[in-house]
């Protein structure tokens, strides 16, 4: 039966994972076992954090929602309910972004979800 040899492979992997771990501190990025593991790691964060993203942008335009409607004496969640009752489906990227970039337009729909109260 033929031998079966691996060193191709396995050398292959290597400078994969090494390059993957270039912009690494001290051991993470010379020593493979340590590399490996740190890529890992590195890996799975990315993979959790692409998640969490989205997560902390919509608790970013709440904030941003909130303080503009506050401004003007309406809380966040009776600004939210006057727009449903109102027929308004914006976002809440969209309504922060007419928050912090457009306070005219923004106090027109705020006027609007409170006549819908």
């Amino acid at each position: 039966m033929a031998r079966i040899k691996r060193g191709l492979n396995k050398m292959k992997h290597r400078r994969k994972v090494m390059k993957l771990v270039k912009g690494f501190r001290a051991a993470r990025r010379r020593n493979y076992r340590v590399a490996n593991e740190a890529l890992l790691h590195s890996l799975s964060y990315a993979f959790r954090d692409r998640r969490a993203r989205k997560r902390d942008f919509r608790s970013l335009w709440i904030s941003r929602i909130n303080a503009a409607a506050r401004r003007e004496g309406l809380s966040y969640s009776r600004f939210i309910a006057g727009l449903k009752r109102a027929g308004i489906n914006l976002n809440r990227k969209a309504l922060a972004e007419l928050a912090v970039s457009d306070q005219a337009a923004f106090n027109q729909i705020l006027t609007t979800a409170k006549a819908h109260q």
